[in-house]
């Protein structure tokens, strides 16, 4: 599903404006990763996806429909989320934190009695055995596992109901560089088998540059970068990050008022 940003504002009560003035249409399919360091705002514009933050102007617009309480209910539905500390239920097992991603298409007793229908629980096992988890994984607590271990967990529970747009918050900043690229490699993977948009908040540079399709950089609530990634150049860094530029090049300029 395509996602847009129309002209999004986000103003917290003390008046700090976290978004200002967010334009952008990710298409249906495309891995977009924002880029930026913590504070930049990336989170928050991810989460106006969702509902979980409003913003104070614009709108969202996730398949044509505005995103506002009427519409949440059914696309939420459609929406999964990976989130950076894994939002597991620690002492659930592997099997019921991945069938958590089914509890919303779910009668409420069957949530209560915990009488799953079989379809359902032979996807669990389906897409464990996706994310490199082995059936042992099925019984043992989640806070028995590694990190690595947990964030396929929850990659396995994200797609649970086929979501047409995934949500990655920070999904490797808990974890090492080598386990963090086996995690991105795995929710690209996944993605793309099953067509589904993505829309990744990361800081890590390396990892933006290997796996997403476009690369959206922001920079005190604003977007400085949109392009691919082999696009992005050592001045657009100096300046997502507020680092001097490099000596032969220029001094950085926001992208957009350089046009």
């Amino acid at each position: 599903m395509e996602i847009r940003f129309d002209q999004i504002v986000k103003t917290w009560p003390d008046g700090t404006r976290a978004l200002n003035g967010i334009d952008l249409t990710i298409p249906a399919g495309q891995f977009c990763v924002l880029l930026g360091p913590s504070g930049a705002g990336k989170s928050t514009l991810l989460r106006c996806v969702n509902g979980l933050e409003t913003p104070s102007e614009g709108q969202v617009l996730v398949d044509g429909q505005r995103v506002d309480r009427r519409s949440l209910p059914g696309l939420r539905k459609r929406i999964a989320m990976v989130h950076q500390h894994f939002g597991l239920v620690s002492r659930g097992s592997g099997a019921l934190n991945v069938m958590a991603g089914a509890v919303s298409a779910l009668p409420l007793w069957r949530v209560l009695t915990g009488l799953y229908p079989d379809p359902l629980k032979r996807k669990v096992c389906e897409l464990m055995r996706a994310v490199g988890l082995e059936e042992a994984h099925l019984r043992r607590r989640a806070e028995q596992l590694s990190g690595g271990q947990q964030q396929r967990l929850g990659i396995a529970r994200a797609f649970m109901l086929d979501p047409a747009v995934v949500l990655a918050d920070e999904p490797v900043a808990s974890l090492d560089p080598t386990l963090g690229r086996d995690v991105m490699a795995l929710l690209r993977r996944q993605a793309s088998l099953r067509g589904a948009t993505v829309l990744c908040s990361l800081h890590q540079l390396d990892l933006a540059r290997a796996f997403a399709d476009r690369i959206v950089a922001l920079h005190r609530g604003r977007v400085i970068f949109d392009g691919a990634p082999d696009a992005l150049t050592p001045r657009d860094v100096a300046l997502i990050y507020d680092r001097a530029a490099p000596a032969n090049e220029a001094p950085p300029m926001p992208l957009l008022e350089a046009v």
